[in-house]
């Protein structure tokens, strides 16, 4: 006998699926028609092919501000990911503690992006901010606005605080979901800490970890509110990241074409990225299940 299905569940996200589609193709479209288009105002059009995309493929301008991105992005993880794997590791397992530090720390991921830039601009402005007077008074020429190092310092502690608790969270939930069974094994066998974690915690944790370092690549890399907020894209262009350059290309120059073709190739680096991100994901949780 032919077993009936039920496909009326449909109806229940099809509201959905308009909505999405309404509010992410049509923009989308309306980029590709302006990449491949020259326009004066007054919605006239002219067609220019892919000169606007070999134009940004050839733009040293395009070059410099990928290379801070990936750079951001590469120290952004770096710090990231290791310390939230620290912190998850030594928060409390159960109890009020175990409540109270969760709390705590989702905390930062509640603050809106315009608001924790705001903060770290007034926290360290040496006038009157706090970390810049401390900074002052111990005799150290703390300046985010007017030096390099400084800036860029600034803006990986500022995202470092902002979002290190989304790692930490993940990883924990990761840690919660392994059965005591394991670690009564690893004590019988008189397991060292180090020996603990490389083979009973760390696979446990592979699969949230993968979904944190995924999720912290694509907020990294479209990183805009924090750094815009705080230096600006400065001083000079040391914190212009992708997102900003292409701001001040598409508002600040009104250069709609290049930055049409600008935005489709920054979102294909970004899908091309995260395409990898979740294969990577699906071939472990294959050989997960065979084993």
């Amino acid at each position: 006998m032919d077993k009936t299905v039920n496909n009326r569940a449909w109806f229940l996200v099809l509201p959905v699926l308009v909505i999405v589609a309404f509010s992410a193709v049509i923009p989308l479209m309306t980029v590709v028609n302006y990449s491949v288009n020259d326009t004066f105002g007054n919605n006239q059009f002219f067609w220019a092919g892919l000169e606007w995309f070999q134009e940004m493929v050839h733009s040293r301008r395009l070059h410099e501000a990928l290379g801070r991105q990936a750079l951001f992005s590469a120290i952004i993880l770096a710090i990231e990911v290791p310390l939230g794997i620290f912190v998850a590791l030594n928060m409390p397992k159960k109890g009020f503690w175990a409540s109270f530090c969760l709390v705590v720390m989702s905390l930062p991921l509640l603050i809106p992006f315009n608001v924790v830039g705001t903060i770290w601009q007034i926290f360290g402005r040496v006038d009157i901010g706090l970390l810049g007077r401390t900074l002052k008074a111990l005799g150290i020429d703390y300046n985010y606005t007017g030096d390099v190092i400084d800036a860029w310092i600034t803006v990986v502690v500022m995202d470092v605080w902002h979002w290190t608790s989304l790692v930490a969270l993940l990883c924990y939930a990761g840690l919660q979901s392994i059965p005591q069974a394991y670690y009564q094994a690893a004590k019988i066998d008189q397991a060292s800490r180090w020996a603990v974690f490389r083979y009973i915690e760390l696979p446990k944790m592979r699969g949230v970890l993968l979904i944190a370092v995924l999720l912290r690549f694509m907020d990294s890399f479209m990183i805009y509110t924090e750094p815009f907020v705080v230096t600006g894209g400065g001083p000079g262009n040391s914190t212009t990241f992708l997102s900003i350059d292409l701001v001040k290309m598409a508002i600040g120059q009104f250069d709609l074409g290049p930055a049409a073709a600008f935005s489709i190739m920054y979102f294909l680096v970004i899908l091309l990225v995260s395409w990898v991100f979740y294969t990577v994901m699906t071939n472990l949780d294959k050989a997960e299940a065979q084993q």
